[in-house]
C-alpha cells in the first residue's frame, strides 16, 4: 500500500493488517533511522503491539543507508513473515523502494570516488548547484530527487558522467510490464485541498510533540548522515537551529512547502504505475480489503 505523505495509508494498513492477520513491512526511507520518530510519524508502541511491524529502526541517523541495503533487509523480513505462515503488507510513501524491490535494482556503473569528491566539493561551495545541473541535464531525475538529497544527486550526476546517459533513462526497467516479485498495489489518494489541510495539521502536531528537541538531541549524539539529514522536517529544524529562519512561523511554512513538493514528486512516481487499484480513504476497510484481494490490483 502506498500513496503520498499524509494520505492516511498507515492508519488504513493497520486496520487491514489487524483484520486479516498480516504483518506490516515499512516502505519508508526515513523510518529506517532510530530516534527519528516524530518527523517520520512512526507507528506508536501500541500500534506495534497490535500488529507486528518490520523495517523500522534499522540504523543510526549518522549511518549511510541506501536502496540496496533496504531491499536486502526487506527480502529477509518478508521471508521471516512467510515462514510464520503470515501475509505481509508493504506500507509507505517511498516509491523508489517499491519499484526497486518489486521490479529490481538498476544495474548501473560502479562508484567513482574521485568524481564523487569533486561533486561534493562543488555542492559545499555552492549549495543547490548539483540539483540545478541535474535539472538542466536530466529533468526527469531532478523532478524525483529533492535538492537536499545530496547522495542521490551525486549518484545521478555520476551515472551521467560515467555512461553518458541520464539515470532516468537507465531506470527504464521500472517501465517494463513484468515484475520481479508478484504483488498487489493499492494507492491511497486524497483530493489536493484535503491533503494540504492534513499536511498543515501534521506539521503543527509534529512541532508541538517536540520535533525541534528530537532534532537537537540527534545532533548532540552522533548527528545526521547526508541522507537522514535531508529528511523533511529534520532538514528545516536543523536550519532553524543554525539561525537560518527568522522565527518558528517560517520554520512551519518551510516544512509545509517542502512537504507539498515531496507529495508532487511522489505523485509523479505513482502515476507511472499502470493497472493498479486507486482508493480514496473514505471508501472504507471493506473496499480496501477487496482491492487487495482483487486480481485487478495486481500490476
Amino acid at each position: 500500500m502506498t500513496g503520498p505523505t499524509a494520505s492516511g495509508k498507515t492508519a488504513l494498513a493497520l486496520e487491514l493488517a489487524s483484520r486479516t492477520g498480516r504483518e506490516i513491512l515499512s516502505m519508508d526511507s526515513m523510518a529506517v533511522y532510530r530516534r527519528m520518530d516524530i518527523g517520520t510519524a512512526k507507528p506508536t508502541a501500541d500500534e506495534r503491539a497490535r500488529v507486528p511491524h518490520h523495517l523500522i529502526d534499522l540504523c543510526e541517523p549518522s549511518e549511510s543507508f541506501d536502496t540496496a541495503r533496504w531491499c536486502e533487509a526487506a527480502a529477509a523480513a518478508l521471508a521471516a513473515v512467510s515462514a510464520r505462515g503470515h501475509g505481509a503488507i508493504f506500507v509507505g510513501g517511498t516509491p523508489l523502494y517499491l519499484m526497486a524491490f518489486f521490479k529490481g535494482m538498476m544495474q548501473g556503473p560502479g562508484r567513482d570516488d574521485a568524481l564523487r569528491q569533486a561533486l561534493e566539493a562543488r555542492e559545499d561551495k555552492e549549495p543547490g548547484c548539483l540539483h540545478a545541473e541535474l535539472a538542466e541535464r536530466d529533468a526527469t531525475a531532478a523532478a524525483r530527487i529533492h535538492r537536499n538529497d545530496r547522495r542521490r544527486l551525486v549518484r545521478a550526476l555520476e551515472v551521467l558522467a560515467l555512461t553518458g546517459r541520464p539515470i532516468s533513462e537507465q531506470q527504464d526497467h521500472f517501465d517494463r510490464t513484468d515484475w520481479l516479485r508478484p504483488c498487489r498495489i493499492v494507492v491511497v489518494e486524497r483530493v489536493r485541498d484535503d491533503l494540504h489541510a492534513r499536511v498543515k495539521a501534521r506539521t503543527e502536531a509534529m512541532l508541538d510533540q517536540g520535533l525541534l528537541a528530537e532534532t537537537e538531541a540527534i545532533e548532540r549524539s552522533g548527528g545526521f548522515s547526508e541522507t537522514s539529514g535531508a529528511a523533511i522536517g529534520y532538514a528545516e529544524c536543523r536550519d532553524f537551529l543554525r539561525g537560518r529562519y527568522k522565527d518558528r512561523e517560517e520554520l512551519r511554512n518551510r516544512i509545509r512547502r517542502n512537504t507539498h513538493q515531496l507529495i508532487r514528486r511522489q505523485s509523479t512516481w505513482l502515476r507511472r504505475l499502470p493497472g493498479i487499484a486507486r482508493l480514496a480513504p473514505e471508501a472504507g476497510l471493506d473496499a480496501l480489503q477487496a482491492a487487495f484481494e482483487s486480481p485487478e490490483s495486481r500490476p
